[in-house]
Order: C-alpha cells, then structure tokens, then sequence
C-alpha cells in the first residue's frame, strides 16, 4: 500500500506543498509548486472557487503512481509541468476532484 501525505501552504500568490510518499519499499519527498490561478489551474478546476490544493496534489500523485514508481517522480516540479508528461492529466484530474 502506498501512503500519500501532503502538506500546502499559501506562499504569495500561489502554494508550496511538502508531499511524501511511503510504501513498503521506502519513501521518497517532493516539492511541488501552484502557481497563482490562472489558465492552467481554470484548465483543471472546474469549480474557480476551488481550494483544497492538498486534495488536488494528492490526487495529482495517485495519477503519477498509477503510470509511474515514486522512485521516477521528479523530486520538486510546478503541478502545470505535469501535463507536458501526460497530456490526459488535466482531464484525468477533474474527473478525479470531483468526486
């Protein structure tokens, strides 16, 4: 089993979040950034009021570990980077947050 724990805080206009992610063969630490919203985040939230940004990176993470080991997750990245790797994530991760 995989444990995905995420930690955002607002810095300026956007957020900075410490995630961890463990399983049973380690653990690895990433740093990920949100920019202020803008075209990238009203691509993948529908709702402009959304804020529950460790939801989304945490969900972000569950699309990564399904195409990907953590062990090749990039150790600090901005969340608008992962959509140059896989083109479906931004419809993928609506789908995801709106359940």
């Amino acid at each position: 089993m995989t444990d995905i724990d995420v930690r955002c805080e607002a810095v300026g206009d956007g957020w900075r979040c410490r995630v961890r992610v463990s399983a049973a063969d380690g653990a690895s630490e990433h740093d990920v950034s949100i920019g202020k919203p803008g075209p990238f985040l009203r691509s993948i939230l529908s709702d402009p009021g959304y804020s529950d940004m460790d939801r989304l990176v945490r969900e972000t993470f569950a699309f990564l570990l399904e195409r990907e080991p953590r062990t090749s997750i990039l150790r600090a990245f901005d969340l608008s980077d992962v959509s140059h790797y896989y083109p479906d994530y931004p419809a993928a991760i609506r789908v995801q947050i709106a359940d």
